[in-house]
C-alpha cells in the first residue's frame, strides 16, 4: 500500500479542503406575506405559493 514519501505542508492541506464546507441556503422572500422562505417552496408563515394559498399556515392574516 502506497505511503507518503514527504509531507505536506499546512497550507496545501488547508487550500485542498477549501471546498469542504457547506453553503448557506439561498433564502427569497414571500410575495404574499414578506418572510424569508425557500425558493420554489411553500411559505412556512402563510401558507402561500405563487399567488395562492395553499395550505394552512402557521400566522393566518
Amino acid at each position: 500500500m502506497p505511503n507518503p514519501k514527504h509531507r505536506h505542508s499546512k497550507t496545501r492541506r488547508d487550500l485542498r479542503r477549501a471546498h469542504d464546507f457547506l453553503k448557506p441556503k439561498q433564502l427569497s422572500k414571500c410575495t404574499h406575506c414578506g418572510a424569508e422562505k425557500i425558493p420554489h417552496r411553500v411559505c412556512p408563515a402563510c401558507g402561500h405559493y405563487r399567488g395562492r394559498e395553499v395550505s394552512a399556515g402557521a400566522n393566518k392574516e
